[in-house]
């Protein structure tokens, strides 16, 4: 078993409370680390897990956990937790996986999950949709679609994303959140493998040449993997096509470092907007 026999990783530091009276984790962690990898690999999936087995009936539940020590990781050590799925038969998948320091194979695991109704707490089949998610993650295939068109094309997507983001988490009145310029925008909606929207954003035209892009909104339990980068990287590549040269946008203040990485930089001085702060960024296109 090698760290390059994974597509999926999860990177974890060794934490004080983890080590024992032998200064090594103690052995029940690496379960608790390998748990931690498979909420990260259905992340990977950009499949929002809570949810999207609500809308299949069921759940995962492990059915067996089979560890293998080789050596053992220490206080402060940065571990790299590899996950692939080995194997789905009717209603189980298996999965390989293993704690690596460097390229050192500390531990190894086979972890056995069946898909069951809660209720009856009976196994059933693993859905197709759900088996083709993983296969093609698997294969190196791309976890998300992310279309660009018309509010008329993608506004039936876009608004339950606006709405849970900025109406019910950040409490933004909705009379300030629709205006007439979604009408005139060019939208970006992501959507997973099983067709949902993740997250949403729009370019307008600012003057002519500069594009502003606005409304970036991610549904919580889609952040941090790459979903809303892929957004913002769809709506710069519109902007480019119909030549604009610089692309500005109003960002709130504690997302300015998700903008740094995407090459904006700061402009002016931060104000308020809806009562939360935000400051204007610009890059070059």
């Amino acid at each position: 078993m090698q760290l390059s026999d994974f597509r999926f990783r999860e990177r974890l530091r060794v934490r004080w409370a983890e080590i024992d009276a032998q200064k090594i984790v103690f052995n029940g962690h690496y379960l608790m680390y390998f748990d931690t990898a498979m909420a990260g690999y259905w992340r990977a999936l950009a499949v929002p897990y809570a949810e999207t087995m609500e809308v299949f009936g069921g759940d995962t539940f492990v059915r067996k956990a089979t560890v293998e020590y080789f050596s053992s990781a220490r206080y402060d050590d940065v571990l790299e937790i590899g996950l692939r799925c080995a194997r789905l038969g009717t209603s189980s998948m298996t999965f390989a996986g293993g704690v690596f320091r460097g390229q050192q194979l500390l531990v190894s695991c086979e972890l056995v999950y069946v898909f069951a109704d809660p209720g009856a707490q009976a196994s059933r089949p693993l859905p197709g949709e759900l088996r083709a998610v993983i296969d093609g993650f698997e294969n190196g295939e791309p976890m998300l679609d992310v279309q660009i068109g018309t509010w008329h094309d993608l506004g039936e997507a876009a608004r339950p994303v606006r709405e849970a983001v900025f109406i019910g988490e950040q409490n933004i009145p909705a009379a300030m959140e629709w205006d007439e310029a979604d009408a005139v925008s060019v939208h970006a909606v992501a959507f997973n493998r099983l067709g949902r929207p993740l997250a949403t954003g729009r370019l307008l035209e600012h003057v002519p040449g500069v594009a502003k892009i606005g409304r970036m909104a991610v549904l919580e339990s889609s952040r941090h993997r790459g979903v809303g980068r892929a957004v913002l990287d769809a709506l710069l590549d519109a902007a480019r096509k119909r030549g604009d040269g610089e692309a500005l946008l109003h960002a709130q203040v504690g997302a300015v470092p998700f903008y740094e990485r995407a090459g904006f930089a700061c402009r002016g001085a931060p104000f308020d907007d809806a009562g939360i702060a935000h400051v204007e960024m610009v890059r070059r296109l």
